[in-house]
């Protein structure tokens, strides 16, 4: 039994998935250039904020200043009040973002300063404290102090300062 229609072309299914992969590779690529573009948005520095004593006339330190001041490398402020750091517990995500991002150091990098420094009869670390609340009342103690909380956290009577 021949039939008289011509016979009809079907494109190979290979040929017809080709352009649904392309499709599915370009929504790939542009949600992960998204997601990049979010993480690097979401850096370690903003799980954090550096809060100064309400009395610090600064509104924004520069982290070179901030990590010489929490490895003790500044000790004074430019109007002269010595400088009083603070830090979170180790394992709090405030002081891991901080070190990270300001610090340039792992908790545990930081550590070993410490204990190099106090070895070669150094000076102390900065006091860790067990939350927010803590460095928050510490920093609105001294007139000189400075820390970081979480972002959620009560500022009381500190300031917030960006870092630039």
């Amino acid at each position: 039994m021949r039939s008289d229609k011509p016979p009809t072309m079907q494109a190979p299914a290979s040929s017809l998935l080709r352009p649904r992969l392309v499709v599915c590779a370009a929504l790939v690529l542009v949600l992960g250039i998204g997601l990049v573009a979010r993480a690097s948005a979401e850096s370690p520095s903003s799980e954090f904020i550096v809060v100064v004593n309400r009395q610090n006339a600064a509104t924004s330190l520069s982290r070179e200043f901030l990590a010489d001041a929490f490895l003790k490398k500044a000790s004074h402020w430019d109007g002269g009040e010595t400088i009083r750091t603070v830090d979170q517990r180790a394992d709090s995500s405030a002081r891991n973002a901080f070190s990270s991002s300001v610090l340039k150091r792992t908790v545990r990098a930081v550590r070993n300063y410490w204990q190099q420094r106090i070895f070669s009869g150094g000076d102390l670390p900065p006091p860790e404290l067990d939350s927010d609340d803590a460095v928050v009342g510490y920093v609105a103690r001294y007139r000189g102090g400075v820390g970081y909380v979480s972002r959620s956290a009560n500022l009381g009577d500190t300031k917030a300062v960006s870092v630039q």
